[in-house]
């Protein structure tokens, strides 16, 4: 890096591009709150596709070199029209998602044995693990374009091309709570703000509002930002800071040119832009972390995806961009997703591709721990959403079938021992001792390091310290640990709760840093 921007050489070491299997359109992607997997959403041959896919092949090079390490974990085709949105649960224990045919999908990991290919794939096609669809949500009249868990994983807020947003009760579905019917136009983009006070949403009536979740009533609405955009944007995916302090909108305009617009919660104020790229902006994607420097100043990182096919990555401790990647796609970009250690960075396009980074922590900082981020927002709004317990170990703790999969672990744990100097954790949960291994070659430090992040918070240490007890620890000849925890299935009644940062630039400048990425990987 020089002056803290990333220069060209950084950039090209950085950029892995994926070319995916199905060759057709990514709406959607979001990464595990665990970091050892992704789900991507679009069009697949007669209707709508769900992929998840394995992060190991995608961050390091041994494993995406290796052949026998899957690349796809599982396939889901039950959307009958493609699929637009889809994100996982705060938990992790849920993904979601929605599509043109009107209905929001709820998957589960299924320990019960399922088929072992891909249908119609003639057996190329491996299934590793057995998502399953455990609700339909229906209650929309027009295609779903968007959607978001409220950070408790108490709703579910969908936005669709029928005007309204429909608010579900996660904790009980399929239970419709309320529609909210202020929208003139299609809903494009919805966000629950990091406490859930607040949920916004952005439509092509060319308006912004945020609601107030308490009764589901207007608290403000924006239209003077947006009077000039027009409905180019197949999503407009706005969010919410972690901090709380912002919403930054997708497609607005300013002087004649495409922006993203920042509204301040602190009085709702709408002075401030992300400028520079050249096309509407599709999508808006906070890093969940609240990062420190040298200097102990505390701020975060945003991602920002247009259909002028580039992605910039914005600190807001810096008056310019930290990065800026032009002609990244041959389309435009359609969603951006963080993993929840802050590192890695994902963003799709409607050419049927994922761009990967991996950025270090010289380059975006540390980041606060989970107690210091929840008593950031209780001191700054009252309140915060904690976990009572680590929301991927408790699933793990409550679960009453855990001694039925004892003999399971200990026939993984000895295949993993033979993995001479491996540094692996499994974080697999599949039936199949052969498919476990096979996808435990595709979990290594990095994505180890990234889960760790859920569980690190002295709130959760209770909780971390009883599985350690439990799970199976050894150690490589180089002294390295390896760590093989419990492969249980979540139990269905499982727990599922879990100084002012400013913004000092809005511009991107003339001089930014261009480069034509290849494609590097591929899971053919």
């Amino acid at each position: 890096m020089v002056n803290n921007i990333i220069s060209l050489i950084d950039i090209v070491k950085k950029l892995a591009c994926i070319v995916l299997s199905t060759r057709k359109p990514i709406f959607s992607i979001d990464v595990h709150p665990d970091g050892s997997r992704f789900a991507t959403g679009g069009q697949g041959e007669d209707g709508g596709i769900v992929i998840i896919w394995n992060v190991g092949p995608v961050i390091n090079e041994k494993l995406e070199a290796d052949f026998s390490v899957p690349r796809m974990l599982c396939q889901m085709d039950d959307h009958t029209g493609c699929v637009n949105c889809l994100r996982w649960s705060t938990s992790g224990k849920y993904l979601a998602s929605g599509g043109d045919d009107k209905l929001v999908m709820i998957w589960e990991l299924s320990l019960k044995k399922g088929s072992s290919t891909l249908f119609g794939t003639g057996g190329t096609v491996l299934i590793i693990e057995n998502w399953i669809c455990v609700h339909v949500l229906r209650g929309h009249i027009g295609d779903i374009l968007d959607l978001a868990w409220s950070p408790d994983d108490s709703y579910i807020a969908t936005g669709s091309v029928d005007n309204t947003i429909n608010i579900w009760n996660a904790q009980s579905f399929p239970l419709l709570v309320h529609t909210i019917k202020g929208h003139n136009g299609l809903v494009k983009g919805v966000t629950f703000d990091p406490v859930g006070k607040y949920l916004a949403s952005q439509a092509d009536d060319k308006t912004l509002c945020i609601w107030n979740v308490s009764d589901w009533s207007l608290e403000k609405k924006f239209t003077e930002p947006f009077v000039e955009s027009s409905g180019t944007t197949h999503v407009l995916r706005l969010n919410w800071s972690p901090d709380g302090q912002y919403v930054v909108s997708a497609h607005a305009m300013n002087n004649g040119g495409p922006v993203a617009k920042i509204i301040q919660r602190n009085g709702w104020k709408s002075k401030m832009d992300f400028v520079g790229h050249r096309k509407a902006v599709t999508c808006v994607r906070f890093n969940d972390q609240i990062f420190f420097g040298n200097e102990s100043k505390q701020y975060v990182a945003c991602a920002i995806g247009s259909r002028d096919r580039s992605l910039s990555i914005w600190l807001t401790s810096l008056k310019r961009p930290l990065l800026v990647m032009n002609e990244l796609f041959q389309n435009s970009i359609m969603d951006i997703s963080w993993s929840k250690c802050g590192y890695f960075v994902f963003a799709c396009s409607l050419d049927g591709t994922v761009a990967f980074f991996n950025f270090s922590k010289e380059e975006l900082g540390k980041v606060l721990s989970l107690e210091e981020k929840y008593n950031y927002h209780k001191k700054t709004f009252g309140t915060s959403i904690k976990a009572s317990k680590s929301l991927i170990i408790s699933s793990v703790l409550e679960n009453p079938e855990f001694h039925k999969f004892q003999k399971q672990k200990q026939q993984v744990t000895e295949e993993i021992n033979k993995q001479e100097g491996s540094e692996v954790i499994k974080l697999n949960q599949s039936s199949e001792p052969n498919s476990v291994s096979q996808f435990s070659k595709g979990i290594n430090k990095d994505v180890k390091l990234c889960a760790g992040t859920l569980r690190s918070s002295s709130l959760e240490k209770s909780a971390a310290e009883d599985v350690l007890k439990k799970q199976s620890e050894t150690k490589t000849k180089d002294g390295k640990r390896r760590i093989v925890p419990m492969l249980v299935e979540p139990h269905q009644d499982y727990n599922k709760s879990v100084g002012n940062i400013s913004i000092v630039g809005t511009s991107l400048n003339t001089d930014k840093i261009e480069v034509t990425p290849s494609v590097i990987l591929t899971t053919k």
